[in-house]
């Protein structure tokens, strides 16, 4: 059974359905006992950094996942908003996030006006080192982008790099914990291929 985070900051609904395609059970929970005996989570989320800090706390779920991230050592997936706050901080507010993965979030800022924000669309990913969570993936791996703020590693958690202007950290993974700045769920066959890795890999 896949746990998957609601703290009220996305549709969750197409990650369940895309986990529903591979086979794989899961269910949208805020409720902290169900999170409390979850043996995989992934913690989506898009929207603002302290807001999604703030609505963890306030469902009582910050304390939970982070026994569960370090003590249990379960896996978890963040996915965009959700991977940032496995991050230690962000330049879009003041909170500090879990601190799970050294990095620091950071804003697109371009002078080529060429170059809109947010990043919208399909965009390559080049991968770092190996990862059960890229096992036989397709080549010339693409995924879809939605954001205005990247991740910055400053480790070697680093998964995958995507070029947008310059390369940025559009993956990590670091022991049981991983996140992916896109949205596999809307990425097609790629997208369903790294799910299903997360699923029967970990």
């Amino acid at each position: 059974m896949i746990t998957i985070v609601d703290y009220k900051v996305g549709n969750l609904g197409s990650i369940q359905n895309m986990l529903k395609k591979i086979g794989a059970k899961s269910e949208i929970t805020s409720d902290p006992s169900k999170i409390k005996s979850a043996t995989k989570v992934i913690l989506p989320g898009v929207g603002a950094y302290d807001s999604g800090i703030e609505s963890l706390k306030k469902y009582n779920l910050w304390d939970i996942l982070n026994e569960k991230a370090l003590v249990e050592q379960v896996p978890i997936l963040g996915i965009c908003l959700g991977a940032q706050l496995l991050c230690t901080k962000s330049e879009e507010g003041e909170l500090d996030g879990f601190g799970w993965i050294n990095a620091e979030v950071r804003r697109f800022e371009f002078k080529d006006k060429m170059l809109k924000v947010p990043h919208i669309g399909w965009n390559y990913t080049s991968l770092q080192k190996d990862s059960k969570l890229f096992k036989g993936m397709y080549q010339d791996p693409k995924f879809y982008f939605v954001h205005s703020f990247y991740m910055d590693v400053n480790d070697n958690s680093g998964l995958t790099k995507t070029t947008y202007s310059f390369e940025f950290d559009s993956a990590v993974e670091k022991e049981n914990i991983m996140g992916v700045q896109f949205h596999p769920e809307k990425s097609h066959k790629f997208g369903m291929k790294l799910l299903e890795n997360f699923v029967r890999e970990y």
